[in-house]
């Protein structure tokens, strides 16, 4: 299960804040976020070094686009393909509607179950796949403001991650870009306490026994695109975040 936040402010002068965890086998080798892929040069992503494919990707037309698994699909199926090629195929679109609707043509049958956002400044969407034979993708635009998503349904409160943490983000102090303040987000990331009787699966943090747990921690900022020679931010944790301090990927 992995986590994604997004903050959409319209008229703002940062539009998109997006911060997300990735919980995945910690033997899963994987390489931090940059360009690289020779037939994707616009494309700044983490790589999963098994798939070739991402669990969260930016290109240079300001779209991002994450992948996060659905309830009890971990891991990757012999007769399907890998969901990691799914934000590389978002990216490759340069409007987060336009990605939306081609990503929502797909043989849903040709990959286990996901969740996928696809952002942009001025429209997000959530992509739901069951992964069943003959069902349909579902395509739904996020609201303004705050939102989660985890590997339940779009801020959905049965996700004890989500029930726990989704009121903590709405009336947390919102991170400034602008002066690279992202001091309380990053508490939330960062924490590894669940309510008693959820398990570990609560947290933002997973520390789980064996080999699973949270592996890194992205926190991304999107400008208006009017605003000229304004980059987008990424801040990058290639670690458990509050282990490793966030750092920013050179865009």
């Amino acid at each position: 299960m992995c986590t994604v936040v997004i903050l959409r402010r319209e008229g703002h002068p940062w539009p998109v804040l997006l911060a997300a965890n990735r919980d995945e086998l910690r033997s899963r080798p994987w390489l931090p976020p940059a360009r690289h892929w020779d037939d994707r040069k616009h494309v700044i992503a983490g790589r999963d070094e098994l798939a070739d494919g991402t669990w969260l990707a930016l290109n240079d037309d300001r779209v991002a686009a994450a992948i996060l698994n659905r309830r009890h699909s971990l891991g990757p199926a012999e007769d399907k393909r890998s969901r990691g090629e799914l934000p590389l195929e978002a990216v490759d679109h340069a409007e987060a509607s336009v990605a939306a609707k081609a990503l929502s043509t797909i043989d849903p049958a040709s990959y286990r179950s996901f969740n996928l956002v696809i952002a942009d400044a001025s429209d997000a969407f959530w992509l739901k796949s069951t992964g069943e034979p003959g069902s349909d993708i579902d395509c739904v635009a996020i609201p303004w403001g705050l939102s989660m998503i985890t590997a339940y349904d779009l801020n959905d409160l049965d996700s004890p991650r989500m029930k726990k943490n989704l009121p903590r983000f709405r009336n947390a102090p919102v991170p400034d870009p602008e002066t690279d303040d992202w001091f309380a987000w990053q508490g939330l990331m960062s924490d590894s306490e669940a309510d008693p009787g959820e398990g570990p699966g609560g947290a933002m943090n997973v520390d789980m026994d064996g080999d699973f747990g949270t592996g890194s921690s992205s926190l991304i900022a999107l400008p208006d695109p009017g605003r000229i020679g304004v980059k987008p931010k990424w801040l990058f944790a290639a670690g458990r975040p509050g282990k490793v301090p966030y750092t920013p990927i050179n865009l």
